[in-house]
This record gives structure tokens, sequence and C-alpha cells, in this order.
């Protein structure tokens, strides 16, 4: 495995984004005008759990919508010119390195958005967005392999929703109690369990992309 080719791939995935703009710019209109629902029906939100329910909501069908087009984009042509040009656990470890980078952007411009209109009830604003970042992790990792499951269907929308919801829950249920605790400032002493327990899933996540993938790749 060679660095360069990752970082080649990675950058192939950039390209490839900037030059279907309209899927990029389909992502945030539906980040903006979420959100801005969001705050025609609140107004403004006083309640913590409601506050930090919502935010993670928008969150993850952001990820999902943005995670399932990146091997849905992929063409048989283009997957096995890929091919000849790297072995599969670089092309997999590139796509999560570049889900990570894009999903953390846009869990940033969301979480900008959605306090901008609806105020900021967070107590540990630093915990929280060492939240956003494991959370960005997490779900580009865990989506990244489903994704790549679901391409093989022809209806890849509809499988990774199957596929992701019962793989995903764990990981968002810890993720959802971790920034609440930040949100209300309360039980800083299950945070340190919380991001263990977090850490965890992400390794196993990595770890059973990086060996699945190939088998998966030669079909």
């Amino acid at each position: 495995m060679q660095y360069s080719r990752i970082k080649s791939l990675v950058s192939k995935e950039l390209l490839l984004d900037w030059k279907a703009k309209n899927s990029l710019a389909g992502i945030l209109i539906y980040v903006a005008s979420t959100v801005f629902v969001c705050y025609l029906s609140f107004q403004h939100i006083v309640e913590p759990k409601t506050f930090n329910a919502l935010l993670w909501i928008i969150i993850l069908f952001t990820t999902v919508n943005s995670i399932t087009k990146n091997f849905a984009q992929e063409s048989d042509n283009r997957l096995l010119y890929l091919y000849t040009l790297a072995n599969p656990k670089e092309i997999i470890l590139s796509k999560m390195i570049y889900n990570t980078i894009l999903l953390l952007i846009l869990s940033l411009i969301t979480y900008g958005a959605y306090t901008l209109l609806l105020g900021n009830p967070i107590q540990n604003q630093l915990g929280f967005l060492a939240t956003l970042v494991i959370g960005a992790i997490g779900l580009s990792v865990t989506l990244t392999l489903m994704a790549a499951i679901a391409s093989k269907s022809s209806n890849s929308s509809t499988l990774m929703a199957i596929l992701s919801f019962p793989v995903i829950l764990p990981f968002l249920i810890t993720l959802i109690a971790l920034s609440l605790n930040f949100v209300e400032g309360t039980n800083p002493g299950q945070n340190f369990n919380y991001f263990m327990s977090l850490g965890g899933i992400i390794v196993i996540g990595i770890t059973m992309a990086y060996l699945l993938f190939p088998y998966l790749w030669r079909d």
C-alpha cells in the first residue's frame, strides 16, 4: 500500500465532486432548507434534547445522501480502470478519508446555520465540536462500506438505507448521548466512556472495511 496513491485517489474524489457541482449544491440546498424549516417550526429551541436530536437527524440524512452517491457515480469502466492502478485497500481508505473530510465540512456548515437561526444553548462548545469531529469520522467509516455493498444492487439508495440503519444505530445512540452531555453541561464523568465506545466502533468499522472490501471488489 502506497500513501502517494491514496493521496492521488483522494484528489480524484475531490475533482469528480468539483466537476459535478450540482450534487454538492443539492446537498447544501438540502441542509439549508431543512434548517430553515426547523426555524419556521420552532423559531427558537429552548429544550436541549430537541436541539440535539434535530441537529443529528439533519446531519445523519445529509451524510446518507452524500455518501450514497460516492459509489453510485462510479461506472463499471472507471472501477475496472481503478483496479489496474491501485489495490482495493487503497481505494476504500481513500474513499473513507475523503468522505470524512466532506462530512466534517458539511457538519460544521449545518452546525453553523442551525445555531445561527435557532440559537445556541450548548454549554460546552469545545466538547460538542469534538463530538462533531468524531461523529463525522464514525459515520463516514461505517456508511462508506455500506455504500460499497449497496452499489452492487440496482436499487442502491434503498439497500443503503436498509443496511445502514442497524449498523449505525449503536454509534448514533452513543453519539447523541455524548453530545447531549455537552449541550446540557451535565454528566462529565460519562464522557470518557462514550468517547472510548465511539472510538472502538470506528476501529471496528475501519478494520471490517479494510478486510472485507477486497472480496467485494472482486465481484
